[in-house]
């Protein structure tokens, strides 16, 4: 892609408007929150006062609409408590040039550190530095910068409270992520009708899974029907898949297929069902037709083998999966790290095995520094995407300060607090958000400086339109960057105007700050790149390997029946997950380098498209066995211990030659399956998954061989960094990372 063309792909994503539910209620609870902290410091303590407790408020505000598990108070304390170290230490060196900008730099070379915990940390992070760099202008002694610290945690102490005392829709997120992910599986279940090989996207799976780990405080807190019903979806997906794929399932034509159909519309019907009672909180009204469909007699008598062991299972998982959610008290708990994916019960059954009920551990934040310490030590090589990162904005942000400083416009701060709020680890974002802060800004600042400079309003009316604007942003916020920047300049043009700081500065003063810090942070990205592309190959070996160990752990399983709750058990779990996240990651990857403006690394785009089709194949066949794991006195088959030995060494074999740009050849596997059409192997799911497990491998190596024959740079030398390269064409769609919002 030429750069003028992803310029305008970019522009065109920063200025994009998204369809969202409006959250009207959760808005008015955070601008109410505001309003308390903004008339009750502007009333005891006067306008100056009132400006920093409103930036902490505002702050804990943004904080809280961040997509977190976490809960909402926890979050707009950290916020506010993190804000007020933050402005503090700036008051200290603010009269000094040369120590703030060396306080700056530390400042904001951290809050580039801190993506590596996650988009929320990193965002919260950003806004410290941003809102520092206004709230610094505002006192006048250090004994009036620790008033006004304090005052900026009171506010997050205030919208924590507000939290608390007027909750609104408790547990939404975590309803909302369950609901999604059973209601993705009833679709999927209508979608193998028709398709019996569908794709599955088991992003709701994972977004569920993150949502079900909870601190021991919500633990004793969390619904009833939030037990167990994760794990339970878990196990319905590869069971759907093995009851619809014909390899393994029912025959692809006549009455065993119809019968397959009729299950799979039934059980699409009672997930969506439970996906609304989940979602609201009510009773699962299930459609008489469909649970006339799971319970009729014809199941024994039209389905066989596989196909009817799988049909029994499904009814068995859904019957559980009811029970749990109408459930008040549930004596186990299925969510758990270990048996999310495996049953536990009686072979058939489908039901887990008694258990102390559990729960997924969410650490708290002081447990979980250790760790995000020990993730950030991990960055700090030349070739991490987060380590250029906050050295790319600390470089910018500083140099914004200072030319900010030296510009006869007054108020520099706007410059670098354009780049510290648009720079983000990928190049997509970055620009597109350099360019919605510009046009949202002079919006924003064009209206609110009119506004001021006509009505000029007192302390208390600033005051209001302050709250005003930041409750528009509030409701707003997920609709898109832009929308959300002009409520944000405004807010910040009446607050200042309430506190008799930056009112005569004009719209074209901050209109060009605004301009410079995102010329700065667009040219620093261009000259000090995070390119995704090279880096495709590395991406696509991972999740071969994650699939090959996967894939080795299930055929391992059928070598040594037993506890589906032991080792080999926790081991194909665990296999899973990694799997999902190579997934993810690969995805990641191949969306933030569609728009990006460099060269092929040795893998086309229709290379690409043909590999990932051919690996999710290969998870997919993985899922299917899963699903027919034997149970205890099960029959070994102990081909299967020799075919998964050589699957886990051929994919890591094969792993590196993706990375080294190499074909990988697949003999080992081809020669350990030809053994054992002479053993007799006891079940046609063995046998036939094994083969699929085969062809899909081959048929990566066969998108791999197409892409090197099609004439891609196979003998480029390896990037410097990983993150070289002229024009080259794109891959996949935009990335949109999951964070929520601006701040100041």
């Amino acid at each position: 892609m030429s750069w003028l063309r992803a310029l305008k792909e970019t522009a065109r994503s920063g200025f994009s408007i998204e369809r969202r539910r409006l959250e009207p209620l959760v808005a008015l609870r955070g601008a109410a929150g505001l309003a308390v902290v903004v008339c009750g410091t502007l009333a005891l303590f006067g306008p100056t006062v009132a400006a920093s407790a409103a930036f902490g408020a505002f702050q804990a505000g943004i904080a809280t609409f961040q997509r977190s598990w976490r809960p909402r108070p926890v979050l707009a304390l950290a916020s506010g408590a993190s804000l007020a170290l933050s402005t503090f230490l700036g008051y200290l060196t603010g009269a000094h040039f040369a120590l703030f900008l060396a306080l700056l730099a530390l400042w904001t070379f951290l809050a580039g550190l801190a993506w590596t915990a996650g988009p929320t940390a990193g965002v919260i992070a950003s806004s410290n530095v941003a809102i520092m760099l206004v709230t610094i202008t505002l006192p006048t002694s250090v004994a009036t910068a620790a008033g006004h610290a304090a005052v900026i945690a009171a506010g997050g102490l205030v919208q924590a409270g507000m939290i608390v005392l007027f909750p609104v829709r408790r547990w939404g997120l975590q309803r909302d992520a369950l609901a999604d992910a059973l209601a993705a599986l009833g679709d999927y279940a209508r979608r193998l009708r028709h398709d019996p090989t569908a794709p599955f996207d088991p992003e709701p799976l994972m977004t569920a899974r993150s949502a079900a780990a909870v601190t021991p405080w919500q633990a004793r807190r969390r619904p009833a029907e939030l037990h167990g019903a994760r794990g339970l979806a878990e196990r319905i997906r590869p069971v759907l898949a093995s009851l619809a794929d014909p390899e393994v399932g029912a025959e692809a034509e006549g009455p065993e297929r119809d019968r397959v159909r009729e299950l799979l519309a039934a059980a699409g019907s009672v997930l969506d069902s439970t996906a609304r009672a989940v979602r609201h909180g009510t009773p699962v009204h299930l459609a008489p037709a469909a649970v006339a469909a799971l319970r009729t007699p014809d199941t024994e008598t039209l389905l066989t083998g596989p196909a009817h062991r799988a049909a029994t299972r499904l009814v068995s998982l859904l019957d559980l999966l009811d029970d749990v959610v109408e459930t008040d008290v549930v004596a186990t708990d299925t969510d758990t790290e270990t048996d999310a994916d495996t049953d536990t019960g009686p072979p058939g059954d489908g039901r887990p095995a008694s258990r102390p009920a559990t729960h997924r551990d969410r650490p708290s934040l002081l447990r979980l520094l250790p760790v995000v310490l020990r993730d950030i030590r991990g960055e700090l090589h030349r070739d991490s995407p987060i380590l250029r990162h906050a050295v790319r904005v600390t470089a910018v942000t500083c140099a914004g300060y200072v030319l900010g400083a030296a510009l006869p416009l007054g108020h520099g701060y706007w410059a670098p607090m354009t780049v510290v709020m648009v720079m983000r680890p990928d190049f997509l974002q970055t620009y597109g958000r350099s360019v919605a802060r510009f046009g949202g800004t002079l919006v924003g600042v064009a209206l609110a400086t009119g506004i001021v400079q006509a009505a000029h309003p007192g302390g208390y009316v600033s005051a209001a339109l302050a709250v005003v604007s930041a409750g528009l942003m509030y409701l707003l916020l997920r609709t898109g960057y832009a929308i959300s920047q002009i409520f944000v300049s405004a807010y910040v043009v009446f607050l200042l105007g309430m506190a008799g700081a930056g009112v005569s500065q004009t719209v074209r003063d901050r209109a060009l700050l605004t301009l410079l810090g995102g010329l700065l942070a667009m040219i620093a990205y261009a000259v000090f790149p995070a390119w995704e592309t090279p880096r495709l190959r590395a991406r696509l070996a991972d999740w071969l390997l994650a699939d090959g160990r996967y894939a080795a752990a299930v055929v391992g399983h059928y070598a040594r029946p037993g506890d589906r709750g032991g080792p080999d058990a926790r081991e194909v779990r665990e296999t899973l997950l990694a799997t999902r996240t190579a997934r993810v990651a690969w995805h990641t990857s191949e969306e933030r380098a569609t728009h990006e403006p460099v060269r092929h690394r040795g893998l086309s785009r229709t290379a690409a498209d043909h590999a990932e089709h051919a690996l999710a194949q290969l998870a997919r066949v993985a899922m299917l066995m899963e699903a027919h794991l034997p149970e205890r006195g099960a029959t070994p088959v102990p081909a299967a211990a020799g075919l998964a030995e050589t699957l886990r060494d051929a994919t890591e074999q094969g792993a590196k030659d993706v990375r080294e740009r190499r074909v990988p050849r697949w003999d080992a596997v081809r020669e350990e399956l030809a053994r054992w059409d002479g053993e007799g192997v006891p079940d046609q799911v063995v046998r036939g998954g094994a083969g699929l497990l085969l062809d899909a491998l081959e048929e990566l190596s066969e998108a791999l061989e197409e892409g090197a024959d099609e004439g891609v740079d196979e003998g480029a030398g390896k990037d410097r960094a990983g993150n070289g390269g002229g024009p080259r064409p794109p891959k996949g769609s935009a990335a949109r990372a999951p964070e929520q919002g601006p701040s100041a």
